[in-house]
């Protein structure tokens, strides 16, 4: 038996994998825990890892049918020919992620207020400090304190680090 990739429906992942498993199919639907601001609130929010998919461990000749028909589910992730099957190993180390069950994203970098060092891009070598970062879309909102100037600054959290201990 292989491990095969199963689009669903929107927003129907959960019930896709309830009638999928009632063919005594193995199912992995990895959840995301993540704390999210929504209506100027801090909440944790519990959602699929990957939207509109989860993986099913079967044989592809006898359960072809019961999985492509299952409520909510739109089809099995096919390239070419035929159902994609996914190596072991990917979904054992999604397994090896999960923390109480789900998979966290990483804690914050910096912290608000830290003075952060600037290390790729065109103010290469400046200081500036942190204010936030905005998970979705892996940035950071900084603000630039130089020449006298306070200007706020949105860049990618890849060019930024803590400064070099003396």
């Amino acid at each position: 038996m292989h491990w095969y990739a199963v689009s669903t429906k929107p927003h129907q992942e959960r019930l896709a994998e309830l009638h999928i498993m009632q063919w005594d199919i193995e199912c992995f639907l990895p959840l995301l825990k993540a704390n999210k601001i929504i209506r100027r609130t801090r909440k944790t929010v519990i959602g699929p890892l990957s939207p509109g998919y989860f993986f099913a461990r079967f044989d592809l000749d006898k359960h072809y049918r019961a999985v492509s028909y299952a409520t909510g589910v739109r089809k099995i992730v096919e390239f070419g020919d035929g159902p994609v099957e996914l190596d072991a190993t990917m979904i054992d180390a999604i397994k090896e992620k999960l923390n109480d069950g789900y998979v966290t994203p990483q804690s914050e970098r910096f912290k608000m207020g830290q003075i952060v060092h600037i290390k790729d891009g065109p103010l290469t070598g400046l200081e500036a400090v942190f204010i936030r970062e905005m998970t979705d879309q892996n940035r950071v909102l900084l603000l630039l304190n130089t020449l006298g100037l306070h200007a706020k600054l949105t860049i990618d959290i890849d060019q930024v680090s803590l400064p070099q201990a003396l």
